[in-house]
């Protein structure tokens, strides 16, 4: 796979500089391992904690562990399977009593599969110790293809969960507690969940060589959640204890005038989803920065990470906010199974929805709507109840569990009513915290809460596949005796089985009339009576259902197309992107999109004529001006043509639209012309 060079063509990722890097990054898939790693097979025990003391190298990218883990067999076992990081090789592998066990290596899902030495009957626990050591420095045998989650290096030292540096039983699934030590240069800080203890040297106490230039830090988690990722780097640490919250950024030098900032907008996050959810298992909140050759956000219990390039001058509050959230979508309350994933990044994304709402309004919330309607849409070919029969980092799956999982709340909300959906969310989020829960668990819940069946509304939602698209017929009559009018019609749509109610708006010479239409089958009729007379009818004014518009499909195809190039699959992507221009000849996104595929193939003049086009078009969004003229730029550096090149970097300078740095990089290349990598 081969990753694009110019920034807004790349995943910035699912999951996203203001509202372009969140749509990136929210919408656009991860590259999908052909086999990926990250798989998740019928449980039949669960690890309970893990005891780990890794010593971090990296000015060699080299890692080196011991690790004790706790099991419990839920049926009776005669073998254990965990995964682990195809870059890590176990040294040493034996069971409580130290007998040695022999490790079967399947590098095409990242698993270790042991036999034991005694069968481990149903409800026994047990204990096996791990030693490994590897060097983690490329993407090349990444759990997910091409994505770097484990890195050893001398700048930041980044170990996810997902990155599978530690044996891991039940991925996203299998809660547990541990403690962590972690042996780093002694210039470094660690960052990682819980507790923070005296720094030790444990490694040192069971024989490892550990220099007078080191340090230890030690992690206790008592409370089963998902603990296992270790960020390790330089940094400036800001803190605050606004609002009673113990928080804490760690930001590079480069960004440490940011700091204050970013800490205060994570207070403002965190004490509105206390509003909103109850309080977090903890009050301690770690937001670090990560490098940009990684995934753009990660979180673990007490923290939230943020790619580099999403913290800018412009707070990234839309970014963090759903960062943050997962401290109670996911460390607290987790998913029971894979077909229950939304529980943790749906219910995070809507929690985004939310905080944008209460900062930005209603016009900040229909933006966030639109961006989850084109994600919910964008992959619509399996139904959220099924999940599991994804990869979880395919474009099928990020779109599911992330958009159509927040727009299945946003629904909702709308169904049941304001008050009652605030307490549907404040008593799932109290009665499932430090839990796993089902899908079944919470519409259990919140039938009980709106005190009817909804099984029509999950049945629609969550087992089905598909979207209406509504229009409206009517025939509007005048009452006698200056009455006023009468509105008779029908809203039609094309899904059979459909049942939802919608608003129906009614703009007259007079006063606005509103009125709810259940929406059952494909023709559903209405009756509506106005004083003024009728101007204009709207269907679903505030965007309560989720539907098929015209704008949706547009843009549902743009993201399908940038999936397709992240893939390598340009003319898969062209395909796409065309089907953009079918639905809005005149789409400049669309344009723009078509010009970046152009110019990944070098074809220079084609690129250049598509930017053009994209520059002619309807200007949305409004970042495709800069950008267009910026690479037109490069394209006339490239092509040896610098003084046109320049006009062009001086046009981008002129719009004074720095999306994803692009003024800088205008000025940069006004300097110095443009050269392309090789291979890019």
């Amino acid at each position: 796979m081969k990753v694009c060079s110019f920034r807004p063509a790349c995943r910035a990722s699912r999951n996203a500089v203001g509202t372009f890097f969140m749509f990136a990054s929210l919408l656009l898939a991860i590259p999908a391992a052909n086999k990926p790693a990250l798989a998740v097979e019928k449980t039949r025990f669960r690890a309970d904690d893990y005891k780990i003391d890794v010593e971090l190298l990296p000015q060699t990218h080299k890692l080196t562990a011991r690790v004790t883990v706790k099991v419990t067999a839920i049926e009776d076992i005669n073998a254990l399977t965990f995964q682990l990081n195809n870059e890590l090789r176990i040294t040493k592998l034996t069971d409580s009593n130290n007998k040695p066990l022999t490790p079967e290596r399947n590098t095409q899902d990242s698993t270790v599969r042991f036999q034991l030495n005694s069968d481990l009957a149903k409800d026994a626990s047990a204990t096996f110790n791990f030693e490994y050591e590897g060097t983690l420095e490329t993407a090349d045998q990444s759990p997910v293809q091409g994505l770097k989650l484990a890195y050893v290096g001398p700048d930041t030292s980044y170990l996810l969960y997902s990155g599978l540096w530690f044996p891991v039983a039940g991925y996203g699934i299998n809660r547990f507690t541990s403690t962590i030590n972690v042996t780093v240069p002694s210039h470094m800080i660690a960052i990682g969940s819980g507790k923070l203890e005296a720094s030790a040297s444990p490694v040192a106490k069971k024989g490892a060589s550990v220099s007078a230039n080191s340090k230890t830090f030690s992690f206790v988690s008592t409370k089963p959640s998902f603990p296992g990722t270790i960020i390790a780097g330089t940094f400036k640490e800001f803190k605050s204890d606004d609002a009673g919250i113990d928080m804490h950024v760690f930001f590079k030098p480069n960004h440490q005038e940011l700091g204050t900032e970013y800490a205060s907008t994570a207070v403002k996050a965190f004490t509105f989803f206390v509003t909103q959810y109850g309080n977090a298992r903890s009050t301690k909140l770690n937001i670090v920065e990560l490098p940009d050759d990684t995934v753009p956000t990660a979180w673990a219990p007490e923290i939230a990470a943020l790619s580099s390039r999403a913290i800018t001058q412009k707070t990234n509050y839309r970014l963090l906010a759903n960062t943050i959230a997962h401290q109670w979508w996911g460390a607290s309350v987790s998913p029971a199974s894979k077909d229950d994933w939304w529980i943790s990044d749906g219910f995070s994304r809507y929690s985004e929805a939310r905080y944008v709402e209460s900062a930005a309004g209603q016009a900040g919330l229909e933006e966030m709507v639109k961006d989850m309607s084109v994600g919910a849409l964008a992959y619509d070919s399996v139904p959220l109840s099924s999940a599991a029969k994804l990869d979880y980092f395919s474009p099928e799956f990020q779109s599911l569990v992330t958009d159509k999982g927040a727009m299945i709340l946003h629904m909702l909300r709308s169904v049941i009513g304001e008050n009652n959906f605030l307490k549907l969310m404040r008593n799932f989020a109290t009665k499932y915290a430090g839990k796993s829960a089902t899908t079944d668990d919470f519409k259990e819940l919140s039938e009980e809460v709106y005190g009817q069946k909804l099984t029509w509304f999950y049945s629609q939602w969550m087992d089905s596949t598909s979207a209406p698209e509504f229009k409206a017929k009517y025939t509007v009559y005048r009452l006698g005796n200056n009455k006023g009018f009468r509105i008779v019609g029908a809203i039609t749509q094309d899904l059979d089985l459909f049942r939802m109610p919608v608003d129906l708006k009614i703009d007259t010479d007079g006063r606005t009339e509103e009125k709810r239409i259940d929406v059952v089958g494909t023709d559903s009729p209405f009756s509506v009576e106005t004083f003024g007379r009728p101007r204009r009818i709207a269907i679903d004014p505030d965007n309560r259902v989720l539907t098929n518009s015209k704008d949706i499909k547009l843009r549902a195809s743009i993201v399908r197309g940038q999936g397709l190039t992240q893939q390598g699959d340009l003319a898969g992507a062209l395909s796409e992107f065309n089907k953009a221009l079918e639905a809005s000849k005149n789409s400049s996104l669309a344009h723009y999109r078509i010009a970046e595929v152009f110019y990944l193939q070098k074809n220079y003049q084609a690129s250049a004529n598509a930017y053009r086009e994209s520059l002619n078009g309807d200007g949305e969004p409004r970042w495709t001006e800069v950008w267009s003229h910026l690479q037109l730029g490069k394209i006339f550096d490239v092509t040896g043509q610098r003084e046109r090149a320049v006009n062009e970097y001086r046009q981008a300078i002129q719009t004074n639209d720095n999306t994803q740095g692009a003024l800088e990089e205008a000025r940069r290349y006004m300097q110095k012309p443009f050269e392309r990598e090789k291979g890019s």
